[in-house]
């Protein structure tokens, strides 16, 4: 893309996703800020980018520094997205290393927290639940009605205790999905630009390693010995390895329901229903082991026949 308005446009873009932070709207903005970044950096040259990003760091800068570091941050992935763009890296391995990069931004945040500021992550969730419970106490104990509100301190620091324990996994997921929205919003808007850049394989051809069985056992191991273990690494492995697994075989199980469906020649919004019930209803991650242990769609392109 050449120095032209719609660059331009793109830039104002990143500079009021940025000013949004300041705004309730954060919540949805932060979702989106790479976006405008990774655009930006995959048009143009590294100079004409650096030219785009210099005012806007000016103008946020004049506000308040936190927004200068702010814009860095999210800025990270962008680069690291927009190099994988260039480089006409396949979907998922951009995806990928979005996802590492905004993890290790995560983990890089909580280090240099608790190093240099003494930020005890430990306590901060158990302030917040503090915070968010004693409202609900207290309208439990005026109202009879809802009285199962009204949580005892006990009860409080084990729903903390059992927060901290899901934070693993709970990063890695959102990282993850911060990746994919940034992917999907990014490609359609590249290749209108006339940038082609690879899209995911279809949903039908979706296939995972069969060694995931393997960590999805070594995960059950851990669980059943973390079960009568004092050691809060084993019971944080055990909190998050499942379940994290659980959702990567729902997905497994997604791709076959979408094969199924065009080995079937049903309509698309049967494969979008059953993917809902996939994701809604529990148990039904099993089918995706199933399809990664066994040959299952070989025997339905066989019942074709």
């Amino acid at each position: 893309m050449k120095f032209r308005w719609t660059s331009v446009a793109w830039s104002i873009a990143y500079l009021l996703l940025l000013l949004s932070l300041s705004t309730p709207l954060l919540i949805i903005t932060t979702l989106f800020l790479t976006i405008p970044a990774v655009v930006l950096f995959t048009t143009l040259s590294t100079k004409q980018f650096i030219v785009h990003l210099l005012p806007i760091l000016l103008i946020v800068g004049l506000i308040t520094p936190v927004y200068v570091l702010l814009a860095l941050y999210f800025l990270i992935p962008a680069l690291v997205m927009g190099r994988w763009y260039k480089r006409r890296s396949s979907a998922l391995s951009t995806i990928m290393a979005g996802t590492v990069t905004i993890l290790g931004e995560f983990l890089l945040l909580l280090v240099i927290g608790t190093a240099l500021f003494n930020f005890d992550l430990s306590t901060y969730v158990n302030d917040m639940m503090q915070m968010v419970m004693s409202p609900l106490s207290d309208l439990g104990t005026g109202n009879p009605m809802i009285s199962e509100f009204n949580l005892t301190s006990e009860d409080v620091n084990t729903i903390s205790h059992m927060t901290i324990q899901v934070i693993p996994m709970t990063l890695i997921l959102s990282s993850f999905m911060m990746a994919v929205i940034t992917h999907s919003i990014v490609r359609p808007i590249l290749n209108s630009m006339g940038y082609a850049v690879p899209k995911l394989k279809p949903a039908r051809e979706w296939r995972l390693s069969r060694s995931f069985i393997w960590y999805y056992l070594l995960g059950v191991v851990i669980s059943l010995f973390s079960g009568n273990s004092d050691s809060s690494f084993m019971l944080m492995i055990s909190a998050n390895l499942l379940p994290l697994l659980q959702i990567v075989f729902k997905i497994q199980t997604i791709g076959f329901v979408f094969f199924l469906v065009h080995e079937r020649k049903w309509s698309k919004i049967v494969a979008i229903l059953l993917s809902l019930l996939v994701v809604w209803l529990p148990g039904l991650w099993i089918i995706g082991i199933i399809d990664i242990a066994f040959p299952l769609r070989e025997l339905v392109k066989k019942s074709k026949r």
